[in-house]
């Protein structure tokens, strides 16, 4: 844990009590704070007092006591509208902070020389957070992963200065971390998402790019118009890297579709070839990639110990996740494609693909992955949007209703080994699980699980 030293002896309100807001309070406690805490959810408040934090309803409090207000990322901050405890923070005329901002005043007092690596972007982020920390702790580093990737950043071991903290850093964290300023700051890429939280595309690449605004090192996808442009804006920052998996750079790192190049000021320094690393596959990997190379040698690292990294990286579990092989054909879990926006990659990355698809449908279904249908050999639909998606498909692609996963599965499995030739069984459902799973890891871990069942299955990974 962090102990939050930067509010001993202050008085803190505090709302929101899930894993991460209860790790923030045990911070804040460790280092000397009063906290007044709560959230709206029962269950939580009771699980918080349970670990010693004092909870209370924060409309009767005495807002004059408070310093800050330290809020969860989850809960709104300006759209669609204020929460009220936001609300009475700002007539109190007091801070409105969160985790990752104590997180780096933590880091300023007691280690500021300590490597920073802050990742944000819509897509890609948290396997380049896995990827960028996975290089450094395989070449020895102290290393420590948190952040939006699902560890909250107070748990982790306390700043010192040769310790490399790689963060992960949502457009909601960075909103209430007003004082972040990383070493290194990646923003990967923009897409429309959480609009309903930040109103409008250009707020929410202004909340994005404050993670670069202090950054001693900013690397910047520049394969969308918002990226060209926060890169543009930072060309008088003499650290500025650009990263693309379209084009060449002259300063920083691109993927040619097969290798990454690191640029120095016109001039190529390195070469990695990551054709052949499973857990990268794919352009949208590529540009994962050069920001972990970018970034990764802004760190200290050789060339040697960032192609050993990039090398060994096993990937994230359900994002295009290699689970088997039976003879030719792979197994491959991409159960975190929960719309067809994230199904692309996956689709773009194998010639023949024996598809499962379907679930719990979203908005607009799967219309936008026509151009990827000539290379389904066959979809196998499962669950409330299979009807949809049949219509969708039409005569142009071989289809089944399979109904549930299980089924599918051995469909497909019997369908591609009939063929003899190399073939992907691929679970990118492009829909939500609620109608059969809780969540997409669980609809993961059933597909993984299945998978491994079969007679013949080799397994790799983690599978």
């Amino acid at each position: 844990m962090i102990p939050a030293t930067t509010f001993e002896g202050k008085h803190v309100a505090l709302f929101g009590l899930g894993g991460s807001g209860r790790a923030t309070a045990l911070s804040l406690l460790a280092g000397g704070a009063e906290v007044l805490a709560f959230d709206d959810n029962p269950a939580s408040v009771s699980a918080a007092e349970k670990d010693g934090i004092t909870c209370a309803d924060l409309r009767s409090a005495d807002w004059s006591r408070f310093s800050a207000l330290v809020l969860s990322p989850g809960v709104p901050l300006t759209h669609p509208k204020p929460h009220w405890t936001v609300e009475l923070a700002r007539t109190a005329g007091i801070e409105v902070i969160g985790d990752i901002e104590i997180f780096s005043r933590e880091r300023a007092r007691h280690a500021p020389t300590a490597p920073f690596i802050a990742i944000t972007g819509t897509n890609g982020k948290s396997t380049t957070t896995a990827l960028i920390a996975h290089c450094l702790a395989s070449a020895g580093r102290d290393t420590q992963l948190g952040g939006n990737i699902g560890v909250a950043v107070l748990t982790l071991d306390p700043p010192a200065p040769e310790r490399f903290y790689v963060v992960e850093c949502s457009s909601y964290q960075i909103d209430l971390a007003p004082g972040i300023a990383p070493s290194v700051g990646i923003f990967l890429n923009l897409t429309p998402d959480h609009l309903d939280r930040h109103g409008t595309m250009q707020h929410y690449a202004e909340v994005k790019a404050r993670l670069l605004a202090e950054a001693q090192t900013p690397i910047v996808g520049i394969d969308d118009w918002d990226g060209r442009s926060i890169a543009d804006a930072l060309a008088t920052n003499g650290g500025l890297q650009r990263i693309s998996h379209h084009e060449p750079v002259s300063h920083g790192a691109y993927f040619d579709g097969g290798s990454v190049i690191q640029m120095r000021r016109g001039q190529e320094v390195a070469r990695f070839d990551i054709s052949a690393i499973g857990s990268l596959r794919g352009r949208h990997n590529g540009q994962n990639a050069a920001a972990a190379v970018a970034a990764l040698s802004a760190s200290g690292l050789d060339a040697a110990e960032i192609a050993e990294g990039l090398k060994s990286f096993p990937g994230l579990a359900h994002r295009m996740e290699e689970i088997g092989r039976d003879g030719a054909v792979l197994f491959v879990n991409d159960s975190k494609a929960t719309n067809a926006e994230a199904a692309a990659p996956a689709l773009a990355a194998f010639e023949r693909i024996h598809w499962i698809a379907g679930g719990l449908p979203k908005d607009g279904g799967i219309s936008t992955l026509a151009p990827f249908f000539p290379r389904i050999a066959k979809a196998y639909l499962i669950g409330e949007a299979a009807p949809v998606f049949a219509a969708t498909l039409g005569e142009g692609v071989p289809y089944e209703i399979s109904g549930t996963l299980e089924t599918a599965v051995a469909h497909a499995a019997r369908d591609a080994a009939a063929t003899g030739q190399p073939e992907v069984v691929l679970l990118s459902p492009a829909c939500a699980s609620f109608d059969q799973f809780r969540n997409f890891e669980v609809r993961g871990d059933t597909f993984r699980e299945v998978v491994r069942r079969l007679p013949g299955i080799q397994l790799l990974g983690k599978g």
